[in-house]
């Protein structure tokens, strides 16, 4: 799909919004655009918004709409305390910006230890790259839990079929519940910000270097002060 150069300005542009602000719906962006001095129309921001997988229902953000005829679990993890590696993992979609493009990255994660297992990139909002991020978790380990919102690409029955039969519990954030996936949410805004602002990527080829780069700071180097300043591959591999 071709987009227009000043378009594509205008996402990223919605993206830092977004990733301050997962709350926000169409108008609030809107808004605030016109605060920074863009006062562009608010069916033009909707429009961009749902290109990029943000769907404008407050305060949920879904990268994409569910589909009817899929299943759709409960959510589990309402007042569980996360005690242990494997014992919850989730995955999500977020939308990345390019200098003349643009991108989705799918990760998936533990919660207990914050250590990324898993990621792929597409430039298709489909369930392929997602069960390819599964797939690829899934040879370090299993989950008791696995949790994602209710995007198609993770209420399809490829997807959660692939789930229950390898013996995990599927569950899936509320409709309109913003921070039942809290930990994937903080993990983009650090990956946006720590890197992908700052390195402000040309190609697709730079990205994914850019990216593997960044993941293997982040689990290997990066000390998080929930884990006691300690990295995600030293909770997380401690156990394995």
């Amino acid at each position: 799909m071709s987009i227009k150069e000043e378009e594509l300005e205008i996402m990223k542009r919605i993206d830092k919004i977004y990733t301050d602000c997962p709350f926000y719906g169409v108008r609030r962006i809107t808004e605030e655009l016109k605060r920074q001095g863009n006062n562009y129309n608010h069916k033009r921001i909707w429009r961009l918004m749902r290109l990029m997988g943000i769907q404008a229902i407050y305060p949920k953000r879904n990268l994409s709409k569910q589909n009817k005829e899929h299943l759709v679990y409960p959510y589990l993890l309402k007042g569980v305390k996360i005690s242990v590696n494997n014992q919850v993992w989730s995955s999500d979609i977020t939308y990345l910006p390019l200098y003349q493009d643009f991108i989705y990255l799918v990760a998936v994660i533990d919660w207990f230890s914050r250590f990324l297992l898993s990621w792929e990139i597409s430039n298709r909002l489909d369930v392929h790259f997602c069960l390819a991020a599964l797939d690829k978790a899934l040879r370090q380990g299993k989950p008791q839990i696995f949790n994602t919102d209710q995007g198609s690409q993770f209420t399809s029955i490829s997807f959660t079929e692939k789930v229950i039969n390898n013996k995990i519990q599927m569950s899936m954030d509320s409709k309109g519940r913003a921070l039942d996936n809290i930990f994937i949410e903080r993990f983009w805004r650090s990956l946006k910000y720590e890197d992908i602002y700052l390195r402000d990527y040309q190609t697709v080829h730079e990205l994914e270097k850019g990216l593997d780069e960044y993941f293997k700071f982040y689990n290997f180097r990066r000390p998080h002060q929930a884990l006691g300043y300690k990295t995600p591959a030293e909770v997380y591999l401690k156990n394995i």
